[in-house]
């Protein structure tokens, strides 16, 4: 290896004057020339890292920026969420933790450069990559490619999307200096035409900064644009648009880990070849509420409520012994960066405990159908269909005989009669006589990346059968886990699906803690209204991480959905644990 003498040497850079607040009479923004980026006219390396602006708790967006500033990175990568900004078509939401506009001023305060990726199409382990649910309603479907229905939704979500960020581009004195097309559309690549219509709608609406497209080395020639730079060809400037830091994790697996020095290793001959560099991720933050996507192959495996990564800050913004050798890393080139950030345990039982069974018929009105619908499918939400959550269908059944869905339960049921059993996709079990049937079906996440994107209907997606007779007559109830105000008492052993309410008492200033359910089988987690996420025993991930800006002093309330057997406490501690450790190479 090169010496750090000769590193430093080899690659001097000094970028102090080239920040977003600092540059006037802009024309000519970031640029290529043969092998090299130009920032209006200068040498310019991108050292980027990516944090998501709808995984971290608005308040906390500026310690995190600043954090990625004291690092030594200059450059900021972030996607945007359809599926969050327009949940119901044509209602669409820019406030509170989606608040784009304000997180581009942010950056541009701190001193930081954007590249934004506004997808349609983001992966990022997020719902279906990104896409709203509402699209699966229509039958025939067909989404990243350039389907009327699809392209239609496109128009309309990038009429309000596109006009937010245009002001914010650095030609019109904001932070972004560039926009990806998409995003690995080589690995998906349905449609030929499909890159073209994406680059012209943001053309049409006003993106005037260099485009990117992002692929692996496979995906590169099918998704190239015309307009557009590949990242990591011959004659352009070379970058690694996402170098992994982590990764992520999948319920009832290990947690993920990178080891540091071989990260750092890594990053730093990226840099000695003279290529520039992108973080994923710098900040990972958490999946809050039922936004994990999943993967689809070789098996079907929903991501973990947190999105620490193993990432070069952790789930709750702290430094990590990655940060510190990045930082030492990258002050052998630019110098030293900005100076570094320096930013109690309670016990709680449950007072308040309703079932399931008993709420329903004074929250949820029943939708009835000849036959199962999937969630998407339901006319409820201003005929938007159910997104996330659960989904109950009950129906009576006059004989015995074998029960079977046909592998048509997505993603996981649990079946009650007198009895109860938890399956997975495929459910088979023996029933005798005269019963009433309910049958509660989770969508634990939507595939977020691979080929069958259109397939990721949830709920019951066929029939399900008695020995070979379809069964008929459901009531369907949606279940989306908004907020609920029970009155209860918890009695000496409580089961579930029931709710349970309790209260966790801050003395001082709230700050970061994490939630440990030790005890308790599989729910979700309510505080102060804000769904925390998804909490399972087989792990790896054992504590939720709670803001600090999302409590109060005094009283704070506390609902857990839980599915099967329930504890009596909660524990907040200091420290989160994400799981038996699996290192990566």
């Amino acid at each position: 290896p090169m010496p750090d003498s000769c590193f430093r040497a080899k690659l001097p850079f000094n970028w102090s004057h080239l920040l977003p607040l600092q540059m006037w009479g802009r024309s000519l923004g970031l640029q290529t020339k043969d092998s090299l980026f130009q920032l209006e006219g200068h040498p310019f390396r991108i050292f980027g890292g990516s944090v998501h602006y709808f995984r971290v708790p608005r308040e906390y967006w500026r310690d995190r920026m600043m954090k990625m500033k004291a690092c030594g990175l200059n450059t900021l990568t972030t996607y945007v969420p359809w599926n969050l900004h327009e949940a119901a078509r044509g209602k669409f939401d820019f406030s509170g933790i989606l608040d784009l506009e304000t997180f581009l001023a942010t950056a541009a305060e701190v001193g930081l450069w954007v590249i934004l990726r506004p997808g349609p199409y983001i992966c990022s382990e997020w719902d279906l990559g990104g896409l709203p649910s509402w699209l699966l309603r229509d039958p025939a479907m067909r989404l990243r490619t350039t389907y009327k229905g699809f392209t239609e939704a496109v128009n309309a979500y990038f009429d309000h999307l596109i006009p937010k960020v245009v002001s914010h581009q650095y030609k019109k004195g904001g932070p972004i200096i560039a926009v990806q097309v998409e995003n690995e559309y080589g690995s998906y690549a349905k449609d030929p035409n499909y890159m073209t219509y994406v680059k012209t709608a943001l053309l049409e609406r006003g993106i005037v900064e260099l485009l990117m497209t992002s692929d692996n080395k496979d995906g590169l020639s099918s998704g190239f644009v015309e307009g557009g730079r590949w990242l990591c060809i011959k004659n352009q400037p070379r970058m690694v648009m996402e170098y992994w830091t982590g990764w992520f994790d999948s319920w009832g697996g290990p947690h993920n880990i990178f080891d540091a020095d071989e990260m750092v290793n890594t990053v730093h001959s990226i840099l000695k070849a003279g290529a520039s560099i992108n973080l994923y991720m710098f900040h990972g933050g958490t999946n809050f509420g039922f936004m994990n996507g999943a993967l689809g192959f070789p098996n079907y495996k929903p991501d973990i409520t947190s999105y620490d990564y193993d990432a070069v800050l952790t789930e709750a913004g702290d430094y990590t012994n990655k940060f510190f050798k990045l930082r030492q890393l990258f002050s052998k080139i630019i110098g030293n960066p900005n100076p570094l950030r320096w930013p109690a345990l309670y016990e709680r039982s449950f007072n308040h405990y309703v079932s399931l069974w008993d709420l329903l018929p004074s929250v949820v009105e029943p939708i009835k159908s000849e036959v199962p619908v999937n969630m998407e499918s339901l006319q409820v939400n201003d005929g938007n269909g159910q997104s996330y959550g659960y989904t109950l269908y009950e129906t009576a059944i006059k004989g015995g005989g074998q029960l079977h869905s046909g592998d048509h339960i997505r993603d996981r049921a649990q079946v009650r009669d007198e009895e109860q059993i938890c399956i997975l996709r495929l459910l088979r079990h023996s029933l005798q006589g005269y019963r009433h049937l309910r049958i509660l079906v989770e969508n634990c996440g939507r595939v977020n990346y691979g080929l069958f994107l259109d397939a990721q209907r949830k709920g019951l997606i066929g029939d399900v059968f008695l020995n070979e007779t379809p069964l008929r007559n459901f009531k369907i109830y949606s279940l989306e886990m908004k907020p609920l105000f029970m009155e209860s008492a918890v009695p000496d052993e409580a089961t579930g699906p029931a709710f349970f309410r309790g209260s966790l008492q801050v003395q001082y200033l709230p700050q970061d803690t994490f939630l440990k359910l030790e005890g308790w089988e599989k729910g979700v987690v309510f505080v102060n209204g804000q769904n925390l996420g998804r909490y399972w025993k087989i792990g790896p991930q054992e504590t939720l991480y709670l803001p600090g800006t999302w409590l109060r002093p005094g009283d704070n309330e506390i609902i857990i959905f839980e599915e099967g057997t329930a504890s009596r406490i909660i524990q907040s501690v200091d420290l989160p644990y994400l799981g038996r450790i699996h290192y990566m190479y």
